[in-house]
């Protein structure tokens, strides 16, 4: 039987429907700022799509859009000015930045209570204590993901295929959190495909077009797809050759409409969260 199709799509416009009700339930409009700098066409679609999606859940949101050639002490007074605004709620650099600026110099110039997008130090270190606060986006989306399709994570083995400090380190810990037994894998593991074997619950985020093949997938396990790759063709594929997965794999997740769209709704939900918390109110639920 073809694996069952984990539809990220309907799972996000549920979870932003919950977050405009908090909104409304809270008499709030928490503000969302985000910094654009340079041309990329796919930043600017990524941007677009994250401003639509909090307009439509009653946040306040606004893009400061900043050329390529922008000087790093510029894109740095910017997020100053932004740390010590009253009104601004959550402070978003939309990644990557144009060649020459230094991307980490910025996330850590960012106020940890307005960090959305959960990359401070500060912040990702209260997740690697156990007490996260604002988390990365994609690796939260995926535990929500894997929480509304009824997938049992304590116990199980995770296999996370990446080791980036956006996605595979930060879902790592929320995978150990949630009481699963957990591998990191990357770019220098031996065997890959045989720690892929093993995998209950196989998460693929290398950045690298149908890597994980078929063959690759135990009987019956959960796959995650979180890259999103441009073939030469145009077509959009993940890090995961969908159409051998689906013969093997128990659930999975399409390219496009499985993580993308729940990263996202967990931007606008820590938008939320970063506006409760630093207005000091109880979360409304």
């Amino acid at each position: 039987m073809p694996a069952r199709i984990i539809d990220g799509k309907g799972i996000a416009a549920a979870l932003n429907a919950e977050t405009s009700r908090r909104v409304t339930a809270a008499g709030i409009r928490p503000r969302l700022v985000m910094l654009l700098a340079g041309e990329d066409p796919a930043s600017a679609i990524y941007v677009r799509s994250k401003d639509r999606a909090a307009r439509a859940a009653g946040l306040a949101a606004e893009t400061i859009r900043l050329p390529g050639s922008v000087a790093e002490a510029e894109l740095l007074g910017e997020i100053a000015r932004l740390n010590v605004d009253p009104e601004v709620d959550g402070i978003l650099v939309q990644l990557p930045l144009p060649e020459g600026i230094r991307a980490r110099a910025f996330i850590e110039a960012i106020d940890p209570a307005k960090d959305v997008d959960g990359l401070t130090p500060v912040n990702a270190g209260r997740l690697l204590a156990g007490a996260p606060f604002l988390v990365p986006c994609t690796p939260l989306g995926v535990i929500k993901l894997l929480a509304a399709a009824e997938v049992a994570t304590a116990g199980a083995r995770a296999l996370v295929i990446g080791r980036s400090a956006l996605v595979g380190r930060p879902l790592a810990a929320l995978l150990t959190g949630a009481d699963a037994t957990v591998t990191l894998a990357h770019s220098r593991t031996r065997d890959l495909a045989a720690e892929c074997r093993r995998a209950e619950i196989l998460v693929a985020a290398m950045g690298r077009a149908e890597l994980v093949r078929g063959d690759w997938i135990g009987s019956g396990a959960v796959v995650i797809d979180v890259g999103i790759n441009r073939l030469a063709d145009g077509r959009l594929v993940g890090d995961v050759a969908t159409a051998e997965a689906m013969e093997v794999a128990a659930a999975i997740t399409p390219v496009p409409g499985g993580v993308g769209p729940m990263t996202i709704a967990c931007l606008l939900e820590n938008t939320l969260t970063a506006a409760l918390a630093r207005r000091a109110q109880p979360c409304a639920g």
